[in-house]
């Protein structure tokens, strides 16, 4: 085991010793589905969205993730209540910018967000991240096509400079940076695109993982590779089944994730970024 593969098994270790409350004020698609996942990670899930709450809720738990899957003004209003309470008590604050780009009221929502509230880590996938920082893509619903790995790490560095946070670009491989450092991780199955909610549950998993590590980089690394990890492995499980056996197995894998999980199913990567292509350095 390598010494990065070691910290990134403490971090997991931390996660199922410390059971970290993460606030989630989440899309109505995924919430049965992002609590169920939280506890089996072992994480403790909470869903309040009242704005008469959300501050006192943000305030007290380990990690709030704000998801704008299904929003709405007056849900936008309240996570920017909850955002500005957890940055008050020095709680990490995770963006999913579901959809943005498709609408300019979700792009828009997701900028206010990020100008209203300092967010931690942001998590969405290629074309999400990229009309966050006014480099439009294609973009169909909420879902985007895959980008090569090397184009999503220029992308991630450049976003995570601009919105001076931790990026995080998900896909066939998933690219995590903190405008620095660059590291690609894959691991994970397709099946994972034809589950709900698979998305939007890794965000609130990175969250559990930021809320007992202080370095985010280090925290988001452990929470892809792990994540990735229990798809590789509930895929091998399922593989003739389809994907409501998947979904099933998933959540077991995530229960049984110890740290050694990631050999064989999850493999992390340095690239180095240079803004005009980079380069890999293992």
């Amino acid at each position: 085991m390598s010494v990065l593969e070691k910290e990134l098994a403490q971090v997991l270790q931390k996660v199922q010793n410390t059971k970290p409350l993460v606030h989630n004020i989440t899309n109505v698609v995924v919430t049965n589905f992002t609590a169920n996942g939280l506890y089996a990670l072992g994480a403790s899930p909470v869903m309040a969205y009242a704005p008469e709450e959300v501050a006192d809720m943000a305030k007290i738990a380990g990690a709030l993730v704000l998801n704008i899957g299904t929003l709405s003004t007056p849900q936008v209003e309240a996570m920017i209540l909850a955002g500005q309470s957890a940055n008050d008590h020095g709680v990490p604050v995770l963006l999913d910018p579901v959809g943005a780009g498709a609408t300019a009221f979700r792009t828009e929502s997701a900028l206010r967000i990020l100008r209203e509230v300092k967010v931690t880590l942001v998590r969405g996938n290629a074309a999400e991240i990229a009309h966050l920082v006014g480099e439009a893509r294609e973009i169909k619903g909420v879902d985007a096509g895959d980008s090569a790995s090397a184009e999503a790490a220029e992308l991630a560095v450049r976003a995570a400079r601009a919105l001076n946070t931790v990026v995080a670009i998900t896909g066939r491989e998933d690219v995590i940076t903190d405008g620095l450092k660059c590291r690609i991780v894959s691991g994970g199955d397709a099946l994972l695109t034809q589950v709900t909610g698979t998305g939007c549950l890794l965000t609130s998993v990175l969250g559990a993982f930021a809320a007992v590590e202080r370095d985010l980089l280090l925290a988001g690394t452990a929470g892809l590779a792990f994540y990735g990890a229990a798809a590789s492995r509930a895929a091998e499980r399922t593989a003739s089944a389809g994907p409501g056996s998947f979904q099933i197995a998933f959540l077991d894998e995530l229960a049984k994730l110890h740290p050694h999980s990631l050999k064989g199913h999850a493999a992390v990567r340095e690239y180095q970024a240079t803004g005009a292509g980079g380069w890999w350095v293992g």
